[in-house]
Formats: structure tokens, sequence, C-alpha cells
């Protein structure tokens, strides 16, 4: 058992006038002991004035801000779970999140989302006066509880059209740190730059809680903002950067960003999706390498990394699994396969979940034995690389975002005017993908109406860019939509592939 939760504690005891966090924006800086005071300060005021404790739910509804840290700081003293929650939802969507977390309090940034036409019945207070504990020196804050409690409720779009929560631990979050250190050789010497969103396990645990576990240095972004990121690795002299393909194709496609001399980098680590070979080629001309990896929120997130040398050689590898992770490749009966065989990829180790919550179905279906199951069909070739063949249940990635068809489909279908709807991803030059939608019409209605009820009822980046009305949706023999050659037919029909 870990005895150990509280970080920042242990860390202004060793480097108090370290700097941890810095504001991008503003150039505010926090040191441990500053993040160390504020979080005893801020445990006390949540007990004192919410009577929260151990188990209880905050909601955070925020762009990426130095305050979720003073948070997750106060989370590890007093054992609350925090719910970070997407801003860009849209009402009913974050209902349902707060509903299903039973959050308590909600802590929103006032300019980015409006709470007013929220119904959850919880204490709503904003999240911008807790920087303010930084100027407190409470008294220590700490109780008893165990590495399995979960840190984070950590919501991903479900199969079935419904979110679901996964239970992030303390254990996970240790363990996710070990094997990301292992893997990236992070220390306290680290320095590096956050603007995947909080509300992702990316933001959280990709590198900020590493690199703070480590004592390191993290400069904190509101969002990716190209050219600001490309200014930012220069001046602050980072040692790594971490990004979607798509980030680095727009970094990339700065006027400046050929005269920039960025090869102190040790590298750079892309995830979310398999980056070009033309893409990685342009940043190793920059003496840049590139290291590749696969995550998913149940698990980690840091599972598999592929070494930088062999970025080009492994193209479309997620690469080996990290330390202190196992991995099998497993057909339909749970039988483990031989090399370059394609099957189902499980992966167990010490930061795997113990489940969803409140959703034993899902816990039950996802993990068996301690092995969770990934639903992503993968081959492991003779040298150990494990290359992804197909993605989890047909989801797509736009923009570094990931969007589940079915999710979109359950929106489209309540209206009284759609009869059928196939959502499904299509290659888009800045996004990555996009989604488009086939309608069977119930009545009339025109691509316009469609665009702006999804835009009522989800985020802008789940809705559908191409909309098309087609007159029946193809079926197999067992009445389950033919997905597969809809999208094939589709993309056959317009070029696009």
């Amino acid at each position: 058992m870990i005895n150990t939760f509280d970080w920042f504690n242990k860390w202004s005891g060793y480097t108090p006038n370290k700097v941890a966090l810095k504001d991008a924006e503003t150039g505010k800086t926090l040191t441990y002991a500053q993040i160390n005071n504020a979080a005893n300060s801020i445990a006390h005021y949540l007990k004192d004035k919410h009577q929260l404790g151990k188990g209880d739910r905050i909601a955070i509804i925020a762009e990426n801000e130095l305050t979720q840290v003073l948070l997750f700081g106060a989370a590890q003293k007093m054992g609350i779970i925090l719910v970070p929650i997407n801003y860009r939802l849209a009402p009913a969507e974050v209902e349902y999140l707060l509903n299903d977390s039973a959050s308590t309090l909600v802590l929103f940034d006032e300019n980015c989302y409006d709470v007013h036409a929220l119904k959850h019945k919880a204490e709503y207070e904003p999240i911008a006066p807790f920087i303010h504990f930084v100027e407190d020196e409470g008294p220590d804050y700490a109780v008893q509880f165990h590495e399995e409690d979960p840190i984070f409720i950590l919501y991903t779009s479900g199969t079935t059209g419904f979110p679901k929560g996964t239970l992030y631990t303390h254990k996970m979050l240790f363990w996710n740190s070990i094997n990301t250190a292992l893997s990236l050789v992070i220390s306290s010497a680290t320095k590096t730059l956050n603007c995947m969103p909080l509300f992702h396990t990316g933001g959280w645990n990709v590198l900020l809680a590493p690199v703070l576990h480590h004592g390191g240095t993290i400069i904190m972004f509101k969002k990716f903002d190209a050219e600001k990121i490309l200014n930012s690795i220069v001046t602050e002299k980072l040692d790594l950067f971490m990004g979607v393909p798509t980030m680095l194709k727009m970094i990339a496609e700065l006027p400046q960003f050929d005269a920039t001399d960025i090869s102190f980098l040790n590298y750079i680590i892309v995830g979310g999706e398999s980056m070009p070979v033309p893409l990685i080629r342009k940043y190793h001309d920059k003496e840049v390498p590139i290291r590749q990896g696969y995550g998913l929120t149940e698990v980690g997130p840091n599972l598999t990394s592929l070494h930088q040398s062999m970025a080009e050689k492994k193209q479309g590898s997620i690469g080996k699994p990290n330390f202190y992770v196992q991995v099998r490749v497993m057909d339909d009966e749970g039988n483990e396969l031989p090399r370059n065989e394609p099957g189902e990829l499980w992966i167990t180790g010490p930061m795997v979940t113990p489940g969803y919550w409140q959703n034993t179905k899902a816990t039950k279906n996802s993990i068996e034995n301690g092995w969770f199951k990934t639903g992503d069909v993968a081959i492991m070739d003779e040298e150990g690389f494990i290359f992804i063949v197909d993605r989890k249940k047909h989801m797509y990635i736009s923009g570094g975002e990931n969007v589940y068809p079915v999710e979109v489909e359950r929106v489209l279908l309540q209206h009284k005017s759609i009869n059928e709807a196939v959502v499904f991803g299509i290659p888009h030059e800045k996004w990555g993908e996009c989604g488009a939608a086939l309608i069977v019409k119930g009545s009339e209605i025109s691509e316009e109406e469609i665009k702006a009820y999804c835009l009522e009822n989800l985020a802008k980046f789940k809705v559908p860019s191409e909309i098309h009305f087609i007159d029946s949706v193809p079926k197999g023999d067992t009445g389950k939509i033919d997905r597969k050659n809809m999208k094939k037919n589709f993309m056959s029909e317009r070029n696009l592939i």
C-alpha cells in the first residue's frame, strides 16, 4: 500500500520555493509551498462552509487554470472526489453528469459557463476566488483514506450513448506517474506545459500529475493556441511537449516554424491517434524526436510508448507496454492469440480502474480478473510492437476530442422529424476528422434545422459537419446497422479512400 498521497506537502518540505506552476497568460507563479498552504486552507474551507469530506463529489466546470491544481492538492489531503466537466457541453449533457455523480458542490468559471440553465440541486460557487487561498497559511489538513479511494470521476462517452464515470483512484494516480517517469525520464528538473483540457484524463494524467509528483514545473495554458505554444516552448526552454497530431500540424504550419529552433526538446509526446510520417519527418528535420503512445481513461492513461528511434520504422505502432503494464491480444472466447493475429487488446497492472461510478454492468463487461478489455482491435508483431487496427466502437477523434457516433445518433433520433440516423467520422483537413450524418427523414426537415437542433443538445465538436439525406439505412441479417459498409460506400463515392 502507498503511504503518501499528499505530494505538495512533501515537496513543500523539500523545495518550498521551487516554482510548480506558471500561468501562461498572466505570468503568475505558484511555488510548492504556496500550493500546499492553499490546499490546506481550501480543505478547511470546504469542510467548514460546505460540510464536505472524504468521498464527497465536487464538479468543476472551467477552463484550465491554476486553481484546479489547488483543488487537486486539497483532494489529496481530504479524500474528496473531483468531477471535471467539459464546459463546452450543452446544459442537458452537464445536467446528466451532475445528477449521475450526485455532486454537492459545483465550482464554475463565470467567463466560460453560465450555470443558470442548470437545475441540479447543489451549491454553486465561482472558482476564480479560490486563487486567493494562496495568501493563507492554514493548519495542516489530513485524513486517513485508502489507495483505492477515488480522487477523480472522469466521464467518457459510452457506447450506449450515455457517459460513464471512470473511477480514478490515488493508486492509479501513483502508478501512472511511475510508468510515465520510467518511460519519459521525468524528474524534478522537468519543465513542460499543459494545454490539454483538464476535463480529460489527458489534461491531468499524461504529464501534469506525473511532473508535479516528481517536483517539476508546469506552464498552464487555458487552451491550445499554436503561436503561443511555440513561443512558450522557445522562451521557457521546455524539456517536453505533449500534443495530438492536429496540434502539431497547426504548429508546423506557422510561418515562423521553419526558422524556429526547438532542437533542445528531449522529444514531443504524441497521443490520440497515429501521426503521419511526413509530419514526423518535419519534426525530425528540426532534430526533435517524436514519442508516440496509447492511453485510456480507465487504465493509466500512459500505457504504451514507441521509442523515438522507431518513430519511422514502426510508424502506426503504439509501441511496447510501459514498465508496470501487461498486455494480451485475445480472441472472442478469451484465448490469447499468437503474434500478428488481430484480437481485442486487454491490459492489466496497478493502474487499472476498479470500475465505473455506480455502473456495475459496465464494470463487469469491461474488467475480467483484473484485465481491462479495451474494445480496441490490435496485433502484436514478432518484435513485440503493438498496432491498433480498428478504433474503439467506431469512435472518431475531431480536433483531439473523442466523439462517439452512438451518442450523437441518440440525440438525432429524439427529433420528431428524424426516423433513422447513422453517424461516422470522415477526414477533415484541419481537425483530423469530423462527423458525417446520414439521415432518413420522417417529415420535412432541413440540414440547417438539424445542425441548429444538435447545437442545442450537443457540444459543438460533436455536431456533424455534414448532413446527408438517404432513403433507408442498410442492415445485416441480424437487423444491426451495416455501419462499416455505409461508411466505406460513402467514402468511396467521394474519393476519400
